[in-house]
């Protein structure tokens, strides 16, 4: 596969003999040129370079001025910058500003050859890594070709890269943990941990403890000193399921929490700093709770940066099929057993009930009917276990 390289330099002489020396050095080094900064910044917002060598003195447009603009447009693209004897201060300089590297005028042959093939070998690494991040774990893959599944992967993969504050509303059931999962695995604090908490599933007296950790002697059985779980996500992202039933004291320390990136444990006045991304999911209408009084309007303004609204099964029936034979693969693998067909017919009658449990409820027919249905799951099969 070629590289695309650009030169830009003003000294006609100098742009020369770069090209030629790239040119003779790699058969799959592509170069182009440009006579300044103006016309470079054009080049690059019409073609996808590889990497960029830019002169530092230049008329119309300086280096830095050029260096500045291409990280804005393509922040990607390594950048050498090409310095005169007096531009050296400049040229280091332009390595805080974000330059891969600086080479001196004449240029060196090694040098120059090197710091090409160093700066390319960092793109295609970073290339890599972004293709990575767009894979997910097959376990919290989300199945569906809908438009409302469409639409949320959409959101997720413009979303995940940044480190904004996520509410997920909808049923149960319906995968709201996955969208938790997917958007924690395309992130940049995937290598760090996410912690889930259901906020409903501990009790109101112990979820400021749960989530901040306390110190010994905080409350009767707090016998020793113990990390909560924004601690155990620093770095990385914590997932608080069903924040809708978190308790008021509770959701004043999470605002806090999520306003200062600070949290204290519990019997402790001592700050702890910490690095979260905080991703919240509720099946509650939470604008309803902040009129009963039962949830903080602030915190709601907080968490919900980003809105995704994962749809009931009813509301994406074409799924369906997508979903049946998603399961039936996964069921018969953990089983250790031939995988099952369903009839046409049998899918097309799984389409028409009426799923109030979602996906989960979907899953735990399709294990029902691969137990107990015949070697092809018919419409029969689907008549006598599928029964709601």
């Amino acid at each position: 596969m070629m590289s695309k390289i650009l030169v830009i330099e003003d000294e006609a002489a100098i742009r020369r003999v770069l090209v030629k020396i790239l040119s003779e050095e790699n058969d799959k080094y592509e170069l182009f040129e440009a006579e300044d900064g103006l016309a470079g910044i054009e080049k690059i917002k019409k073609e996808d370079f590889d990497l960029v060598l830019c002169d530092i003195k230049m008329p119309k447009m300086d280096g830095v001025e050029v260096l500045e603009a291409i990280k804005k447009i393509k922040p990607e693209i390594p950048i050498v910058m090409i310095s005169g004897h007096g531009d050296l201060d400049t040229a280091v300089n332009t390595m805080r500003l974000g330059a891969f590297d600086y080479i001196s005028k004449p240029p060196d042959l090694n040098r120059l050859l090197n710091t090409v093939r160093h700066a390319l070998d960092k793109k295609e690494l970073v290339t890599e890594n972004k293709i990575l991040k767009k894979k997910v774990s097959k376990k919290y893959e989300m199945i569906g070709e809908s438009e409302a599944i469409s639409h949320i992967k959409q959101i997720i993969d413009k979303v995940a890269p940044t480190d904004a504050r996520v509410l997920i509303t909808g049923p149960n059931g319906t995968g709201k943990e996955l969208v938790a999962h997917w958007l924690h695995e395309k992130s940049d604090r995937a290598k760090g941990n996410m912690i889930e908490v259901n906020c409903a599933a501990i009790p109101s007296e112990l979820i400021e403890s749960e989530l901040f950790g306390h110190v010994k002697g905080a409350f009767t059985s707090a016998v020793k000193e113990r990390a909560g779980k924004f601690e155990a996500a620093n770095g990385g992202s914590i997932f608080l399921d069903e924040i809708g039933d978190m308790s008021l004291s509770a959701q004043a320390k999470v605002l806090r929490a999520l306003q200062e990136s600070k949290i204290q444990r519990v019997g402790s006045d001592k700050d702890i700093k910490v690095d979260v991304r905080v991703i919240a999911a509720t099946n509650k209408d939470l604008k309803a709770e902040i009129e009963k009084g039962n949830f903080r309007e602030d915190l709601y303004h907080r968490l919900a940066v980003i809105l995704v609204k994962v749809p009931a099964l009813n509301d994406r029936r074409e799924d369906i099929p997508l979903l049946i034979k998603h399961f039936a693969e996964k069921i018969s693998s953990e089983q250790g057993t031939a995988v099952k067909k369903f009839s046409t017919k049998a899918i097309q009658l799984l389409q028409e009930y009426d799923w109030t449990g979602n996906i989960r409820e979907l899953r735990n027919v399709v294990e029902r009917l691969i137990i107990l249905g015949s070697k092809e799951v018919s419409e029969q099969d689907v008549k006598l276990f599928a029964s709601k």
